[in-house]
């Protein structure tokens, strides 16, 4: 199986309903990557006349950190990064995503699994397969049965086994992305059958992110550079689940001394929203990191003067 999403065209105009969002996770205030992020798909929105929501991925609880949504909800505002509709919370809709675990359920489309990370490590390396460093381990297919079928609710809901998605053979996703061209995956051989529902009961963030963009009407997805590689996985979803695919545009990723992308499990700095002027000091850093040139540097310049030069500069 060979799924090509047509070529893209250009972002759409205002006529064409342009929706967008920023998903942070509160794990931690925002950082410079995170604002990175953030600027580059409020521009996005902005260039195109289209609406900019938020939404707070939270799914994950035991990395949460209680008050964490409410800085970053701050943090945006000190930035003048404003949003057009109430923000969402994905622990808000856990019945969306199992009703969508239970359609792929009745096409198939699901096995459980109770391998352990350890087991799949042991059984790549008795296949010689090294996994390297930050990447991820493909699936190996050890509780894939031979014949898959449909299981009962009661079966669905029981804790104890992860559920995964059953991958066609050949499962090769081709996509234009609007920043970084023409891109290709073969799900079957970089990533293999990938979990959307863990043994603790947590929906996995490429089913919930795939059912969250449909219910919200997303249509443009403007993110950072590292989550590059899930988009294959939730092109694929879409397909499955009969939802539209979003165009997307990978941004540039802040990385640290070591060349390692910056992230809240490495501790990187909380960015400076105390006052306007720092807040436009990390704007402008965002701004560069963007290749975004020729911005006002004067000191009078407000933030929302400043915002509406860099969106005329968006391209």
């Amino acid at each position: 199986m060979i799924l090509a999403v047509s070529k893209l065209k250009n972002p759409s105009s205002p006529a064409d309903g342009y929706r967008g969002r920023f998903a942070p996770s509160p794990t931690g205030p925002l950082h410079a990557g995170s604002l990175v992020a953030a600027l580059g798909s409020w521009l996005d929105a902005r260039k195109n006349g289209g609406k900019w929501l938020l939404r707070i991925e939270d799914l994950d609880t035991p990395r949460c950190i209680l008050g964490a949504d409410q800085l970053i909800q701050s943090q945006l505002l000190a930035c003048g990064l404003f949003w057009d509709e109430a923000p969402t919370f994905q622990s808000k809709h856990q019945d969306r995503y199992q009703k969508a675990l239970e359609r792929l359920n009745e096409l198939k489309c699901l096995y459980s699994c109770t391998c352990s990370r350890q087991t799949i490590t042991n059984t790549l390396a008795e296949l010689g397969i090294q996994t390297p460093r930050n990447q991820e381990m493909v699936y190996p297919g050890t509780c894939r049965p031979s014949q898959l079928e449909s299981h009962t609710s009661s079966e669905i809901s029981d804790l104890k086994a992860a559920w995964r998605v059953a991958l066609p053979p050949n499962c090769q996703i081709d996509f234009e992305d609007l920043a970084l061209g023409t891109q290709s995956q073969n799900l079957n051989q970089q990533v293999g059958d990938f979990i959307l529902r863990r043994s603790d009961g947590l929906f996995t963030y490429q089913l919930a992110v795939v059912v969250d963009d449909a219910e919200q009407g997303i249509t443009h997805i403007a993110r950072g550079e590292d989550l590059l590689s899930n988009t294959a996985r939730q092109i694929y979803l879409q397909t499955l689940l009969g939802y539209t695919t979003p165009h997307y545009k990978h941004l540039p990723l802040v990385l640290d001394e070591h060349g390692e992308k910056l992230s809240k499990q490495t501790l990187a700095t909380q960015i400076n929203t105390q006052d306007q002027t720092h807040s436009l000091a990390e704007l402008r850093k965002a701004a560069t990191h963007l290749g975004l040139g020729g911005l006002p540097d004067g000191e009078r310049i407000t933030i929302a003067e400043w915002l509406l030069a860099a969106t005329h500069a968006w391209s």
